[in-house]
């Protein structure tokens, strides 16, 4: 097991290890004195781990209530969230209490934006369950619902109390799920460790699970640095989004069903790590070594949409500054860097 301690404007830590969630509920007793626990879920999940949470949290003392929505990325609404804050109301819950997120990131953006909204603020833990929410979206504060605009146009900074990562509850995880988690631990060794990303060259999906508790670690000790350093997202932390803004407009493209995240990172990264070498802002080579990396985690697919084409819908990404846009580049494995661009000259760029 490992712990790793984030000091943000809240500290907490990170626990990764296998067999945890039958603990859960006296790890969350050493964080908080809440007297009721609401866990929020999807039904697939709460199906799986619904009833081992629960049962941990009563042990520990907590009287606990339950929430679950339909599984997808079409749940992270503003019409859901209302949802969940009229469960919270109807069971009372208050400021004093805790919000269990147990799922994946929909489930932790769900149920982190709904702890920084509801009351103005309470508490909440996230119990990750898929790798993508594992290495990435439990750890960090960044909580948000889609809209029809886009992808996490409104949401909230919310640090959780604790985050308990079990890495047993990824044996359940269907393979399409463990390949979309994988998009973002290569974007991990992209931006800061070459380390990561040549451990990450030499092995597979057949073999990656004997590295995976490191892997975790890593990636979420690359964030917790990153979000210390900037956890408002003003600079450094926007070097997490490499491959992010050309991703969002594809899911959009795809109206949030047809490519999953972690795939559409992928493909993000691919298309702006070769405009990058076409431009003289990357080594040569590094786009085929991405993509070959890629492909061994099944992560080297193709889209419909060519670049130029994602523009538009790029410019509501969340890094724009006026008539400019932010982007990340990558010039070599495990070096990144925030490069400042006009629209018209992002727009050029991505005709090729």
């Amino acid at each position: 097991m490992q712990t790793i301690r984030v000091n943000a404007s809240q500290s907490y830590d990170v626990v990764i290890g296998h067999n945890l969630l039958d603990s859960c509920g006296e790890r969350i007793t050493q964080v908080s004195k809440a007297a009721k626990a609401a866990i929020v879920s999807d039904d697939t999940v709460y199906g799986l781990y619904g009833e081992r949470v629960e049962k941990s949290l009563k042990a520990a003392g907590f009287e606990v209530v339950s929430f679950t929505f339909p599984h997808g990325e079409a749940s992270k609404s503003i019409a859901v969230l209302s949802e969940i804050f009229d469960f919270l109301a109807e069971n009372h819950i208050t400021r004093s209490d805790v919000i269990v997120a147990l799922g994946g990131g929909v489930t932790g953006d769900m149920a982190g934006f709904a702890s920084a909204s509801y009351l103005r603020g309470i508490d909440f833990v996230q119990i990750p369950t898929t790798l993508l929410a594992q290495v990435d979206s439990s750890v960090g504060g960044k909580t948000a619902v889609d809209i029809k605009a886009g992808k996490n146009l409104v949401g909230a900074f919310k640090q959780p109390k604790l985050v308990i990562c079990d890495i047993d509850a990824l044996s359940t995880l269907p393979e399409e799920f463990f390949i979309d988690g994988m998009g973002e631990v290569v974007k991990y060794g992209m931006i800061k460790s070459a380390g990561l990303f040549d451990k990450l060259s030499r092995h597979n999906l057949g073999n990656i699970g004997e590295i995976l508790e490191d892997v975790i670690a890593e990636c979420v000790s690359i964030k917790r640095d990153v979000v210390e350093n900037d956890e408002f997202d003003t600079g450094e932390r926007m070097l997490l989004n490499f491959g992010h803004t050309l991703a969002h407009s594809i899911e959009q493209y795809y109206n949030y069903t047809g490519i999953s995240h972690g795939k559409a990172v992928s493909v993000g990264m691919m298309m702006m790590t070769r405009l990058a070498e076409d431009n003289g802002l990357c080594r040569k080579g590094l786009t085929d070594e991405l993509t070959a990396c890629l492909d061994r985690y099944k992560l080297n697919i193709s889209v419909e949409p060519k670049p130029y084409e994602l523009g538009e819908a790029a410019l509501n990404d969340k890094k724009r500054m006026g008539g400019s846009i932010n982007i990340i580049i990558c010039e070599d494995a495990g070096k990144s860097f925030i490069k400042k661009m006009p629209v018209p000259e992002f727009l050029e760029m991505l005709k090729g």
